[in-house]
């Protein structure tokens, strides 16, 4: 099964896009531009600049470890102000997206943002994390065609903290900007609220991959063509 969603070189550069957009808003901190390698068997994949590999992402370490390891090595696209780390990655082969990862990773430690809320109160993109109440939470859009097993790993699903096996079907592979889109709206709305005319994509919707028995559950929605 071929997902129809942008090719490989449209991929890349809407996450070149994507990530000069934010840097221009004044909402990455640090980055990574997207580039394409070949990773055998016929399969390309757009990643970052200097991507060392995720396997400790995957290890039983702590959040904080694993944020740790992940700001060390620069292993993402955009670190936003507050030390929130987005990471995006697509594998492609014969030009069609077979998996994708694409990860939300918030600072453990927000103490320093919230301990003097007044400091950040002004600036739209600390407005929601100074609230003494947040915690933080990292998650993830996983895409894969292969790992696909009924009832219980579905080819798209959200994994919300650490929880091995929580795998919420999601309809759909998910395109740069709508996972951008959806991090800024729900993390940083004052931000996105003020910014969203401004942070712009392909807009691309992908043919719906979930099950019957799966849309039957609680699951992530997005509206296909």
């Amino acid at each position: 099964m071929a997902i129809e969603m942008a090719n490989l070189v449209d991929t890349r550069d809407e996450l070149n896009q994507l990530t000069s957009q934010l840097i221009e808003l004044g909402l990455s901190d640090d980055q990574n531009y997207a580039i394409i390698r070949e990773v055998g068997e016929g399969r390309s994949e757009v990643t970052f600049e200097g991507d060392a590999g995720l396997a400790y992402v995957l290890k039983n370490n702590s959040y904080t470890e694993i944020y740790s390891e992940i700001k060390k090595n620069r292993d993402y696209n955009v670190s936003l102000p507050d030390g929130g780390i987005i990471q995006m990655q697509y594998i492609f082969q014969d030009d069609e997206v077979v998996k994708h990862r694409l990860g939300f990773f918030p600072s453990p430690d927000l103490s320093e943002f919230q301990n003097e809320p007044e400091v950040y109160m002004s600036d739209l993109v600390y407005a929601e994390i100074v609230e003494s109440k947040v915690v933080t939470t990292p998650f993830r859009f996983d895409f894969d065609l292969e790992a696909f097993v009924e009832g219980d790993h579905p080819r798209s699903h959200v994994t919300i903290g650490q929880y091995k096996n929580c795998r919420i079907p999601m309809r759909s592979a998910l395109s740069p900007f709508r996972f951008v889109e959806f991090i800024l709206g729900s993390f940083y709305n004052t931000a996105f609220r003020n910014y969203r005319d401004q942070i712009t994509g392909m807009d691309i919707l992908n043919p719906q991959t979930i099950t019957d028995v799966e849309s039957r559950r609680v699951h992530f929605s997005l509206e296909c063509r």
